[in-house]
This record gives structure tokens, C-alpha cells and sequence, in this order.
């Protein structure tokens, strides 16, 4: 018999809640045990990185050639060294020029390549600009390749922006319709296979075709600096919106989340020092693994309260009536914000209804 017949679904989130708590502190007391106690008291400290402002964007540097770049829309991952810059996303459109001035104070390497996860105006507004301060790789050496031809098929040797086929469809637009966005920001180069690789400044970097809040995302993981850049799969400053109109479903969103997890590793046998994969969120403050743990938990959790009322024939209503997110709506979903829980738990219900 189901948990909620017995409990109610609100005690039910508590109860897996508490078993997520006692799992999580089983963890810690096993590393201590095995590992390093910190002051005496076991805290667990968080890995400083270095942070600096750049007309009011915040910069914080990951490693030593790897930057996030936030206060400009989503946030933006630049990997940079001598064969040119990689971002991943860039920004908002009304934050290019400000990106473009962050970026030259970090490094002199023109940007070679602008990564989108995903086709939101926050994320990819500031394509065009930013790309066409970089330069594309036909454009590395003495003199660009492929003459006029070369300089049109790159935008003016702009550098290269890349996504999947479905979002540069979402980009832009069939015959006779109005694109959300204008030509200048569009992919140049897409991919739709399920990963794609490039190798630049000795680091080796996957872009992973994850259809999941939407089918047209991707995840990147530079292997050697130790960097997943989630997009909005993960948000830490709200839920995941899944985008049902555009091919989203939260079992996709799940799979996505669960695939960022078995990138990432912790920094073991040293738990209590620096060290283990980043993840660098669509929103919000850097992830580690067990952050991203906790959030792929927590969406699981409600995922599957709403698949168990779904089979006992409850309704939308009653399901939001219950309430199923709320141990978690103050910190990702409050009523006055643009993603409540309640937008949440619709989507998700309706996605599952769907099948998806």
C-alpha cells in the first residue's frame, strides 16, 4: 500500500527527507572515519575559489584557466589558453557588451567557441555579439581560410556558436513565421548525435546531447579541468522548469541529473580538502557532487509522490492541493516567484500523464 494512504503526502516528503538526511550524515561520518577530522569538529567546509567584479558581473575563477561568469542571465563557463577560448553560453543580450569587457580583462586569447545548453534569452541572447568579438578557427592562422566564401559561412569569422539541430530549429524559425531570435545569434555549427568532442588547450571537451527539461540541451564536461557545465538542468536557485511545449519530461530531466552525477567525482580519499568535479549550474552558486545528490533527490522525490497519487486517480488539483514539493518550495519554488512549486508539480504531473 502506498506511503501518502498511510501518512499523507506531506508526511511522506518528511519521512524521505529524514532517510536522504541519515543517508547523507551515514556519508560524512564514513569519511571522517576513514579520512580527515576538520578542527576537531568535523565541518565541512566548501572549496573557496577566487572571485573578483567586473561591472557588476561576478567572476569566479574554478581553476587556474577556467572562469564562471555570472550577473549576466544564466551563468557563463569560459575555458581559456593559448589555442583560444571555449565558452559555454553567453548571457543575455542586454549583458554582451559587459561579458565581452569581462572576458578581455581575463585573457588574451580571442573566444573560439560559444557552447549553448539551451535556447533561452538568458542563455543564448548574447550570441551574436560575443561572437562576433571572438574569432572563428578558420580565422587562427595568418590569413583566414576560405576566403569570401569562408568569411560568409562564418559570419564574418565570428567565432563558432554550436548547439543541437532541435535548438537552432527552436532559434530560428520555418517559412513564413517570425524567429524568437535574430540571425546573428543563431548556431552555426550543430550536432545530433549524442555527443560531440572537441579538444583545445590540452583539455578534452564532451558535449552531451541530454533531452531533458528540453529536447534540444546539452551538457559539457571539460575532462581535464574537471568541469560540468549543467545548463538549466541543474538551477540552484530554483526547480527545473520543464518545457513541455518544447520536448521536456522529467524522466528526461532525471536522466540528465543523473547523468551530471556520474561525471562528477568527490575529492576522496581528502574529502575535507579542495578538490572533486565542479558543476557549474544554469543559475546560482557552483555545485559538487553531493549538491548535485541532493538536488537530483530531491526532484526524484516529488517525482515519484506525484506518479504514486497519478495511479490512485488523483487529480491536478488535489495534487497541488497536497502539496508534494513544499518541504522544498521556500528554497526553490516560493509562491511570488516567476517558477513556483506549483508550476512545478503541474508540469511534472502532466508529463507523466503523457507517459513521459
Amino acid at each position: 500500500m502506498s506511503l501518502h494512504k498511510h501518512r499523507g503526502v506531506k508526511a511522506a516528503t518528511w519521512e524521505i527527507r529524514k532517510a536522504s538526511f541519515r543517508r547523507r550524515r551515514s556519508w560524512i561520518a564514513a569519511s571522517l572515519f576513514g579520512g580527515i577530522l576538520v578542527f576537531g569538529f568535523g565541518i565541512f567546509l566548501r572549496p573557496a575559489h577566487a572571485q573578483q567584479k567586473s561591472q557588476d558581473l561576478d567572476i569566479i575563477q574554478l581553476r587556474a584557466n577556467f572562469y564562471m561568469i555570472a550577473g549576466a542571465g544564466g551563468n557563463i563557463a569560459l575555458e581559456t589558453g593559448p589555442d583560444g577560448s571555449v565558452l559555454v553560453d553567453a548571457g543575455n543580450a542586454e549583458s554582451a557588451d559587459r561579458v565581452i569587457a569581462a572576458i578581455k580583462k581575463l585573457t588574451n586569447y580571442p573566444v573560439r567557441y560559444i557552447i549553448n545548453t539551451g535556447s533561452e534569452a538568458d542563455h543564448a541572447g548574447g550570441n551574436g555579439k560575443v561572437s562576433k568579438a571572438g574569432q572563428n578557427m578558420q580565422a587562427a592562422g595568418p590569413e583566414p581560410l576560405g576566403g569570401e566564401i569562408g568569411r560568409e559561412m562564418t559570419n564574418g569569422y565570428a567565432a563558432t556558436i554550436m548547439s543541437t539541430d532541435k535548438l537552432l530549429l527552436r532559434m530560428s524559425a520555418p517559412t513564413g513565421k517570425t524567429a524568437v531570435f535574430p540571425n546573428d545569434d543563431w548556431p552555426t555549427e550543430t550536432y545530433f548525435a549524442k555527443r560531440k568532442t572537441l579538444s583545445l588547450n590540452d583539455d578534452g571537451i564532451e558535449i552531451l546531447n541530454m533531452p531533458s527539461r528540453a529536447d534540444g540541451d546539452s551538457l559539457v564536461f571539460f575532462r581535464r579541468s574537471d568541469v560540468v557545465v549543467a545548463g538549466d538542468v541543474i538551477d540552484a536557485t530554483r526547480f527545473p522548469r520543464i518545457d513541455l511545449e518544447n520536448g521536456g519530461t522529467i524522466d528526461g530531466e532525471i536522466a540528465s541529473l543523473n547523468r551530471i552525477i556520474e561525471l562528477t567525482i568527490v575529492p576522496s580519499p581528502f574529502t575535507f580538502q579542495p578538490g572533486g568535479t565542479l558543476v557549474v549550474p544554469g543559475h546560482g552558486r557552483v555545485y559538487d557532487q553531493i549538491d548535485a545528490l541532493n538536488y537530483r533527490d530531491m526532484v526524484v522525490t516529488i517525482r515519484d509522490i506525484i506518479l504514486d497519487m497519478i495511479k490512485s486517480g488523483k487529480t491536478l488539483e488535489q495534487v497541488k492541493a497536497a502539496a508534494p514539493a513544499s518541504p522544498w518550495a521556500q528554497q526553490y519554488g516560493p509562491k511570488n516567484s516567476s517558477y513556483s512549486a506549483d508550476n512545478f508539480v503541474e508540469a511534472i504531473y502532466k508529463s507523466l500523464k503523457n507517459g513521459k
